[in-house]
């Protein structure tokens, strides 16, 4: 089965990727809304991060959870341009739903957090336990990428894990791509950071930071380089919590603690023993929080969204560039990236099946640069004397290269303008010779014919 793609607007766009919704629609007619996910140009020129991209994109389609975001299909287009469709998620991200909330001049309530956080926790182990539907072998997947943008949250109210495997890719990147993952360090474990080998507590640590960062509206790792960030986790020195925020009672900053302690041992060995925890601390304290308090803090950040997207301006032209690519792409789950032929017997045409999501910004700045026309420089005349001194009113005498263009465009059949120009001034030296004759005689009329 196949589907079509068209991309409707354009969501988010980062680092590594730029994010568009957009609608699929099947060969019946059937269409369902999508996020699409275009890989950076820049990366996909880099091997090694394209094979550990597919590899771990694939290992993606194995997830089949409610608080994980599916992915549909992975696609390129014959210019090597890399594609992941997945399932939309009509709402905003944690790091859309923070920042609203500082926008207000407060913090997002305690039982919201941990509620979102639990439903991560669920999505998280799920994950590092699923097995191979075939073999029954543990997939061993890890996130490594467990961030605020990372966190999807609808209008419903679910909370969603997206970009699954992306993030091992993404380590994978060589020192010739620099900044690609600037930002992405202040949610580091410190085996990460350090070099080592991760395993699933790694994701563990990161929610540890999430958590810490949701209590105390700060940021937890962030140094002004980031080098700097990188010997912070590395350190992994967290400040108390309750100097910062009173509300945070002993014994939640206790499980906080716990998820970001330094050695992965000594942390919570699973995400179900940390929501847990949190569900613990909840029901203890008689905290009730469901999907529909979760609704509304969404839908107000979405409204806030969609006051600010209407503000800018529209790019029609980046979107007829992006569909016309878009056109082009073949699935790779498909076909393996084999070629299809469309309609018309065009190489690469659409995938039918969606596939994943992502996260880009220099592409849109390349794009920009496409649909504007390019700047003509002023022509540079080349300098010559003049062949006669020009008066007030008079133009200039044209170089000899100049007449002999004119000479040849008016014998080449292309005289608009230029034929106008030359009768006018046979007509003027016409009546001079008329005027003399009547004035001067016959003799000052030949005089002038001469000179003619």
């Amino acid at each position: 089965m196949r589907d079509r793609y068209q991309i409707t607007e354009r969501l988010d766009h980062g680092g590594m990727a730029e994010v568009f919704r957009g609608v699929a629609e099947s060969m019946e007619g059937f269409k369902k809304a999508v996020a699409i996910k275009r890989i950076l140009p820049n990366l996909t020129k880099n091997p090694k991060f394209i094979s550990m991209f597919l590899d771990e994109a694939r290992l993606s389609l194995f997830l089949q959870h409610a608080n994980i975001v599916q992915v549909f299909d992975i696609s390129k287009t014959p210019d090597n341009a890399y594609f992941l469709v997945m399932e939309y998620v009509d709402g905003c991200n944690l790091k859309a739903l923070i920042e609203r909330s500082k926008q207000k001049g407060r913090r997002i309530e305690v039982a919201h957090t941990i509620y979102m956080i639990m439903e991560c926790c669920k999505a998280l182990n799920y994950a590092h336990n699923v097995e191979n539907p075939e073999t029954g072998e543990p997939l061993g997947i890890v996130h490594r990428d467990i961030s605020p943008p990372n966190i999807l949250l609808s209008k419903n109210g679910e909370v969603k894990l997206v970009d699954f495997g992306l993030a091992k890719a993404n380590s994978q990147i060589e020192s010739t791509d620099p900044g690609v993952v600037k930002g992405k360090f202040s949610y580091l474990s410190p085996e990460a950071a350090s070099g080592l080998d991760v395993d699933h507590r790694a994701d563990i640590f990161a929610v540890g930071i999430i958590l810490w960062e949701m209590f105390t509206g700060r940021r937890l790792f962030f140094g002004e380089t980031d080098y700097q960030t990188v010997e912070l986790v590395r350190q992994a020195r967290v400040p108390s919590i309750a100097a910062l925020n009173p509300e945070i009672e002993p014994d939640l900053e206790a499980v906080v603690r716990k998820a970001l302690a330094r050695e992965a041992d000594d942390r919570y060995q699973s995400a179900a023993d940390l929501a847990d925890a949190l569900a613990q601390y909840l029901f203890s304290r008689r905290m009730k929080v469901t999907s529909r308090d979760i609704q509304t803090l969404v839908r107000d950040t979405q409204m806030e969204m969609m006051r600010k997207r209407s503000a800018e301006p529209k790019e029609s032209l980046i979107d007829a560039l992006i569909n016309d690519e878009i056109g082009k792409m073949t699935s790779l789950v498909e076909g393996e990236e084999q070629p299809q032929q469309g309609a018309n017997g065009a190489e690469g045409s659409m995938s039918l099946d969606p596939s994943a999501f992502v996260d880009t910004s220099g592409w849109a700045d390349q794009l920009q640069s496409q649909q504007q026309p390019a700047r003509r420089e002023p022509r540079q005349r080349p300098t010559r004397p003049p062949l006669n001194k020009p008066g007030r009113g008079n133009p200039p005498t044209p170089a000899p290269g100049e007449l002999a263009s004119l000479e040849q465009m008016l014998e080449g059949g292309d005289r608009t303008g230029l034929h106008g120009k030359a009768e006018a001034k046979k007509l003027n030296w016409t009546l001079i010779i008329i005027v003399m004759i009547v004035l001067m005689g016959g003799a000052a009329a030949a005089v002038v014919l001469l000179m003619t």
